[in-house]
């Protein structure tokens, strides 16, 4: 039986900021630590983590929300795809992204979930604080 996992997270950037990252391979790259393979474009490949985990990005709506298919490398031929729903919203001068991940599958339902606090919202956070600091250095 596949399972959700629903996070809202709040970060050190504009939501539009964060859209664009998540969406540029390099950026996105540079949070995860590892190549991506990501496009703006519906249908386009998506590949991260060495391909541990591929999929498509099916839907996009600039600056609001991506919706992705996904599938883990190790995962059973009869687990359906997952659906990673990314919403960006505005929150004062930080942005927010709630997380909606449909169909995870059971036996790997305790790994996604602790892979979106470990490999993405953790790193991430990190990575705008590294970001902040060094423009704040160049300020001074």
């Amino acid at each position: 039986m596949e399972k959700i996992i629903k996070h809202s997270v709040t970060l050190p950037a504009s939501s539009d900021k964060l859209f664009d990252m998540y969406l540029d391979p390099i950026l996105h790259g540079a949070i995860i630590g590892g190549a991506v393979t990501i496009s703006p474009i519906a249908g386009s490949e998506f590949l991260a983590f060495d391909g541990m985990i591929y999929g498509k990005t099916i839907a996009v709506v600039p600056k609001k929300y991506i919706v992705q298919l996904w599938r883990g490398k190790h995962w059973k031929p009869e687990d359906r795809d997952s659906i990673p729903v990314l919403t960006f919203l505005p929150d004062g001068k930080n942005g927010k992204i709630e997380l909606t991940h449909l169909d995870v599958p059971e036996g790997d339902f305790d790994n996604v979930n602790k892979g979106w606090l470990d490999y993405y919202w953790k790193p991430w956070k990190a990575y705008l604080e590294k970001v902040m600091q060094k423009a704040e250095k160049r300020a001074a």
